[in-house]
């Protein structure tokens, strides 16, 4: 598989799982601001913020896709 094959694969799968992207990143980066006692939240945070450039998941909370219940 060629890269680019495999960039195509993971692109259609964050489409139709982006709720899941979303949690996976937002617990990821909590955990790793816990097991540094907040030391590197700045950078945690910047890793965070380039994740969702990168994956076009520029929600935060509950606001995207799947989120949240409607009223």
């Amino acid at each position: 598989m060629t890269t680019m094959g495999f960039m195509d694969k993971v692109k259609g799968k964050m489409g139709r799982h982006g709720d899941k992207v979303d949690r996976t990143v937002e617990r990821t980066s909590e955990t790793a601001d816990a097991k540094t006692g907040g030391r590197h939240r700045r950078h945690i945070r910047m890793g965070t913020g380039k994740v969702r450039e990168r994956t076009g998941r520029m929600s935060r909370g509950r606001h995207g896709k799947g989120g949240g219940s409607a009223s």
